[in-house]
């Protein structure tokens, strides 16, 4: 089981020490494949021109534009909600960027009142994410929106 304290407090620190968003979400992402188990990618997808491009990520190659509405990243950003799916093959509408992904929770990160970037985490094991992941991760986010520097 994953410590969200430790893994919130030790984001924060990072946060303080460089609150620009590449460095720290590199970090961040970092992070979390460290402090979590069966993940096989973990990373940030940041709002630019209208869709989502892939940011700072740990794991194999990702696609790199997702539209608003498309996919996990994108149907958590349009709806700007968290997004939990137990199984993606299950999920309309899925982007598999790893065929090994079996489940996924995306998470909006705000900025300005608006959804700026999202926080995707991916495993290869199906109903990976708990309510207990949900609310850390969500911790995490709320974390990174107070200290984050967009520019």
């Amino acid at each position: 089981m994953t410590d969200y304290k430790l893994l919130v407090g030790q984001a924060k620190e990072m946060l303080e020490a460089e609150p620009w968003y590449a460095s720290s979400f590199s970090n961040i992402s970092a992070l979390i494949m460290t402090m979590m188990e069966n993940l096989n990618w973990a990373g940030f997808y940041l709002m630019r021109n209208g869709k989502l491009t892939v940011g700072p990520f740990q794991g194999k190659p990702a696609c790199i534009h997702i539209a608003p509405g498309r996919g996990v990243c994108g149907t958590a950003a349009a709806k700007d909600e968290t997004t939990v799916v137990p199984d993606v093959h299950e999920f309309p509408g899925h982007i598999a960027c790893d065929g090994a992904s079996e489940s996924e929770i995306v998470i909006p990160i705000h900025g300005d009142g608006e959804v700026k970037a999202v926080l995707d985490i991916d495993s290869p094991v199906k109903n990976r994410f708990s309510p207990e992941d949900r609310e850390g991760l969500e911790a995490l986010v709320k974390t990174i929106e107070e200290r984050v520097s967009w520019t």
